[in-house]
């Protein structure tokens, strides 16, 4: 599979609305649906299906679930390596586990689905940057 198909196909999912732990092109996904669909899609079947989690799940359980997962299917790279059609991963504050997810579009810019609005692609500012907890 090559870069530009995941680019390519993570783009199919612009538009797509928000809809907590949904995975569904059109209809509404969040972050890891986003992630979980442009998989199925490119890919075919998923290697293991998420449990049930709750908005605030991070910080409830306070464990790294998503970069764990994350790991067991994807190779992990330093920031400076990674290119488009890599998964980035972000925590929002630095002794908080990794919460969300996105795909690398370009060298400047990502796509992702965020609470409250539809799957977008923007720009990978300095905030973006800084609270990447890990690229893969």
């Amino acid at each position: 599979m090559r870069r530009a198909e995941i680019v390519a196909e993570a783009r199919q999912w612009l538009g797509t609305p928000y809809h907590h732990q949904a995975s569904l092109r059109g209809v509404g996904c969040d972050c890891l649906g986003l992630v979980r669909g442009v998989w199925r899609d490119l890919c075919g079947p998923e290697p293991e299906m998420p449990p049930a989690y709750s908005p605030n799940w991070a910080e409830s359980l306070g464990q790294e679930t998503l970069a764990l997962a994350a790991m067991r299917h994807l190779r992990p790279l330093q920031p400076a390596q990674a290119r488009p059609g890599d998964v980035l991963l972000f925590r929002w504050r630095a002794h908080l586990p990794a919460k969300h997810c996105a795909i690398l579009s370009a060298p400047d810019a990502l796509i992702h689905a965020h609470d409250g609005a539809a799957v977008t692609e923007v720009a990978l500012t300095g905030w973006w940057r800084r609270t990447a907890a890990r690229l893969l």
